[in-house]
């Protein structure tokens, strides 16, 4: 599982046969430029989700719901998800939390909708969590964790989201639940994993966590290419003459003279 937010990008990761796509309130921090999730709308999502469609017809599309779309009740988050579904062309959701969500997991379900679930560290409760931090260090906490993941599958969530667990914890809950798991910063023992496709390819460099591998330096390249090109446009050896359309001297010739010729009526 790849994060996603373009058309462009959607044809790649669809034809590099990638199984499933995230379009994830991530966009908040690498396309927006906010500082973290919390300011991304359910507008927001529903356009980045439309697109992203468009483009990865063979991927399971998963749209995040944004921060406030789905914690004040049962009815928000039923409609909310209906619109990432009806509006975005998602083929299923995902929110944030374990026990406290299981209620709006249970009636998205129940409405027809399939949903992802998402326990460990959750960005949108990030002030409450005392920042980005490991979650379940301590045995307390770790059996915290279990119980969110069994109360996310006994309320229907067909898959979900491990962030930032310790590798033996994301284990243990993997072995414990017969949905899967997708990990992020949670080990090699998850029945998936899921990156933000700039941070796997180098292309957003305000933070990178430690669980984040960097298959390609693509942005050291289009920062090159952008200089490149720069460069190329000052010199005028872009466009060349085989980037150009051409057409006879002569009829540039008359047209002018004809221009001339009115301009001076």
């Amino acid at each position: 599982m790849l994060t996603c937010y373009d058309y462009s990008t959607a044809k790649l990761i669809n034809k590099a046969g990638i199984d499933s796509i995230l379009v994830g309130d991530s966009l908040g921090n690498t396309i927006l430029g906010y500082p973290n999730t919390l300011p991304v709308t359910l507008d927001d999502m529903i356009h980045h989700c439309r697109a992203v469609t468009r483009g990865a017809p063979d991927c399971l599309v998963v749209c995040d719901m944004p921060f406030m779309s789905y914690e004040t009740g049962v009815y928000d988050a039923v409609v909310n998800a209906g619109r990432l579904m009806k509006e975005g062309g998602a083929d299923a959701v995902k929110l944030e939390g374990g026990r406290r969500v299981a209620a709006q997991i249970r009636a998205i379900v129940e409405a027809g909708i399939p949903v992802q679930a998402h326990i460990g560290l959750t960005p949108q409760s990030i002030n409450a969590l005392g920042g980005f931090k490991v979650q379940g260090k301590d045995a307390e906490a770790a059996a915290a964790l279990l119980a969110d993941a069994r109360a996310v599958e006994a309320a229907g969530a067909f898959s979900v989201v491990i962030e930032c667990v310790p590798a033996p914890l994301a284990k243990a809950i993997t072995d414990l639940l017969t949905i899967p798991t997708i990990g992020i910063g949670a080990g090699a023992d998850c029945d998936g994993q899921v990156l933000v496709y700039q941070d796997m390819l180098g292309m957003y460099s305000d933070f990178v966590p430690k669980f984040v591998r960097q298959f390609a330096q693509l942005g050291e390249a289009m920062t090159q290419a952008f200089q490149d090109y720069a460069t190329a446009v000052k010199d005028r050896t872009f466009p060349n003459e085989s980037e150009i359309f051409t057409m006879d001297a002569s009829v540039v010739e008359a047209a002018v003279k004809e221009f001339q010729k009115g301009d001076e009526v």
